[in-house]
């Protein structure tokens, strides 16, 4: 078909509702955010600026849940806001704290930033309030953050990859078991996300060569 034919809005919906198809949209995450109320939240040190000057000056972090069969699984991670890469996750069949320490454990392996020179930004979810997960940032020398209360736009850029990742892999698939997302889950992070799919605030380049870009 060329590229300049034009056609109209309404031509194409009734197109496509004659053939019994339909276009993919981001629809709402569904959260798991359970706070704590006596825990002391970190301060914002953030304040939605999500564009930091190079890699491991910021660090987002977030939870997400998605339903298979035999129950739901979890998935934590950890992103640069620099390139949008997973530096860390965590995939498990429960919210407990471990979920989002082993997934900072893993940014911290892989990165090993200097002490005092990265902020470590999440929601007040009881997981990123727990003395574990505090005890964790303090021992790595991060800089917890935290932004406001039930505000997505306080963690744009982890809400950001949680709809690319709805759209693109969960609500594409029926998935049969926890095992089955979880793997899923890995080689879409591994194999297409981090390595190769190309991202409009990275210029089009992919978060790996994003960062190999501004190191060159």
């Amino acid at each position: 078909m060329p590229r300049d034919l034009q056609c109209s809005k309404k031509r194409i919906e009734r197109l496509m509702r004659e053939a019994g198809i339909c276009g993919i949209y981001r629809r709402r995450r569904r959260g798991c955010t359970r706070r704590d109320p006596a825990a002391e939240p970190s301060d914002d040190l953030v304040n939605r600026q999500f564009d930091p000057g190079g890699p491991d000056h910021l660090w987002v972090m977030d939870v997400t849940e998605h339903p298979t069969p035999g129950g739901k699984v979890y998935l934590a991670v950890v992103l640069d806001a620099f390139s949008r890469t997973v530096v860390g996750w965590s995939i498990a069949d429960h919210i407990r704290t471990e979920l989002v320490v082993d997934a900072l454990q893993m940014a911290i392996w892989r990165r090993r930033p200097p002490k005092g020179s990265t902020i470590a930004h999440s929601d007040h979810g009881s997981t990123y309030t727990s003395w574990a997960f505090g005890r964790r940032l303090r021992a790595a020398g991060l800089l917890g953050s935290m932004g406001s209360v039930g505000d997505c736009f306080d963690n744009s850029v982890a809400e950001s990859f949680f709809g690319t990742l709805q759209l693109e892999l969960l609500d594409e698939h029926q998935w049969t078991s926890r095992q089955h997302l979880a793997l899923a889950i890995f080689e879409w992070i591994e194999a297409w996300y981090n390595p190769k799919r190309r991202h409009s605030y990275c210029s089009m380049l992919s978060p790996v060569d994003y960062e190999a870009a501004h190191a060159a």
